[in-house]
């Protein structure tokens, strides 16, 4: 295993995205319908990790589109995987990444640290029903975690749904706020939690003066002004393109999709690991990226359509 400090990667030959259900399955998440426009995506107050290709800020159009409210929870993943017999690249590898201080598994289990980051430990068994391992168990209205961009794609085809664009999801994120750090403006609040991260000191102490060590309920804190449910903190969010770390310099100004090749995908929006002390990526314009096989336990989806609310 190996990867970013955010997104461990895992190992394996790539599933693709050929998926293919013979039904149509039934897409419960409330949907928010978005008049598209233009915005200014990028990264506007200078936070972004110079490696991650947040700038230059450009303008960008997307077309008119519906979203989840909320990210995929468990309990949508679990109709899914239930009418389909579908199994996630953790289970069929056996394994997935898990932070160290969420580990609920049996020692020999535990099948060490990943280089570079040890806190991020492979755990046999940990998959989307074990969070943290055998001994854990899925909480039916968290965000559904420890699947692959693969598996995400296949959840779309049998809801007849998509992945969004990367510029898709920060135009929703923004909530109307152009160039703002966070989907509510550009400031923590003293008085209120607004988003599900670290709290302490990375990666030993974590107070949970949040309530929560690692995913919080999709609804824990108040949706921005589109309507959208922690689009920040908690999980990161799989998007449809291809990563590269200098597409904004050459991206159409027009419903931009990514590159047309890479070995990564594009993830969004951070995760309950997210901490100034050594990722800040906890914001609108922050990026990062996976394998498209990858797992691990911060990271989920949220779905898109073209045609409307489904």
């Amino acid at each position: 295993m190996s990867g970013s400090c955010c997104t461990p990667a895992t190992p394996g030959p790539p599933r693709g995205s050929a998926v293919r259900f013979a039904a149509r399955g039934r897409h419960g998440i409330e949907q928010v319908r978005l008049a598209g426009g233009a915005f200014m995506m990028g990264d506007a107050t200078g936070d972004g990790n110079p490696g991650d290709g947040e700038t230059p800020v450009h303008q960008v159009t997307v077309s008119p589109f519906s979203i989840d409210a909320t990210a995929v929870t468990t309990a949508d993943f679990a109709a899914f995987a239930e009418a389909t017999g579908y199994r996630t690249e953790a289970e069929e590898y056996g394994f997935s990444a898990v932070f160290h201080l969420a580990l609920r598994a049996r020692p020999g289990d535990v099948m060490g640290p990943v280089p570079g980051t040890p806190w991020w430990v492979g755990v046999r068994g940990a998959d989307w029903r074990h969070p943290g391992g055998a001994l854990s168990s899925a909480e039916p209205d968290h965000p559904v975690v420890h699947v692959s961009w693969n598996d995400a794609v296949a959840y779309c085809s049998w809801a007849g749904r998509r992945l969004p664009t990367e510029a898709e999801w920060e135009y929703a994120s923004r909530g109307g706020l152009d160039g703002a750090r966070y989907p509510w403006g550009d400031d923590l609040p003293e008085d209120e939690w607004r988003v599900n991260i670290w709290q302490g000191v990375f990666p030993t102490e974590n107070t949970v003066a949040d309530g929560h060590l690692a995913t919080a309920p999709v609804r824990a804190y108040a949706p921005n002004a589109y309507g959208l449910w922690q689009t920040v903190g908690n999980v990161w969010e799989w998007c449809a393109d291809w990563y590269a770390p200098d597409y904004y310099a050459y991206a159409p100004p027009d419903d931009p999709r990514g590159p047309l090749r890479g070995t990564a995908r594009v993830l969004r929006g951070g995760s309950f690991l997210c901490h100034d002390s050594y990722c800040n990526r906890y914001r609108n314009s922050a990026r990062s990226a996976n394998t498209p096989d990858s797992s691990m336990a911060n990271a989920g989806f949220r779905t898109v359509s073209d045609s409307g609310i489904d």
